[in-house]
């Protein structure tokens, strides 16, 4: 039986964490100092922490382990931290002026992030993915294959930056959509991931054979491990899509008083 409770510790995951870190410190330190005397962004930092920490959790915890091999719950909670949690403390972890001069820099291709970023396109991109990727044949892949696996979360987790970026950028270039434009889009969102979790929760069959014969490590059926999985994607689905629209219609409300 393969245990779940195994922490990651390979040194492509550790390396591209430490990797990653050490470039962000050059760019907030000594390319900081570079470009001008803006001022040491620390509360940006604790959220880069947050986003590092919130990603190994996902990735590198027992977590991975669990939901790869027995539970289709916990595979759906991974997916949820990659989606919402990541890319949202990652956003909020650039500040402005770090955000600015990387568009800057990237020239005519920002035509192409402009579009990308598109309330209809970002919203678009992430309920494909995130709804292909749930198909039986590709989602059995992605649990068999290494590579695909990752390839399936990078995919997942792109999309989320878009999304992210235009709620929370603190970019004066490309900044965060206006809040209707918001709540918007967060609605589509909420909807467009019905139909996943209508296929999940009211399917008489368990959709992925390798849930249907791992090993129970709970006292749970696989066609409740599969329920409980789509509760888990909704409800998470509908507190966050919730949580941005009651906050910007706050904020819009605000701004016509």
């Amino acid at each position: 039986m393969i245990s779940f409770w195994h922490w990651h510790n390979e040194p492509l995951l550790v390396g591209s964490i430490v990797l990653y870190l050490w470039f962000y410190l050059v760019l907030i330190g000594p390319f900081r100092i570079k470009l001008g005397s803006f001022k040491y962004p620390v509360k940006c930092l604790l959220w880069q922490i947050v986003a590092v920490a919130t990603f190994y959790i996902a990735i590198g915890s027992p977590l991975d382990a669990l939901g790869e091999n027995f539970l289709f719950s916990a595979h759906m909670l991974q997916h949820n931290m990659l989606m919402y949690l990541c890319p949202l403390f990652f956003i909020l972890g650039i500040p402005t002026w770090l955000s600015d001069y990387l568009i800057l820099k990237l020239g005519i291709s920002r035509k192409l992030l402009k579009f990308l970023l598109h309330p209809l396109v970002s919203s678009l991109l992430f309920t494909l993915i995130f709804s292909i990727w749930h198909l039986p044949y590709l989602y059995e892949w992605a649990l068999r294959s290494k590579p695909i696996h990752i390839l399936e979360h990078l995919t997942m987790f792109a999309p989320s930056i878009l999304v992210w970026w235009n709620i929370s950028t603190h970019s004066k270039l490309i900044p965060k959509l206006p809040p209707g434009a918001r709540m918007l889009q967060m609605f589509f969102i909420m909807v467009g991931q019905t139909p996943v979790f209508a296929c999940l929760a009211f399917s008489s069959d368990v959709l992925y054979k390798t849930y249907e014969y791992a090993p129970r490590v709970f006292d749970i059926t696989p066609l409740e491990d599969q329920i409980s999985g789509a509760v888990v994607m909704k409800l998470a689905g509908m507190i966050v899509a919730l949580t941005v629209i009651g906050l910007s219609f706050r904020e819009w409300a605000n701004e016509n008083n």
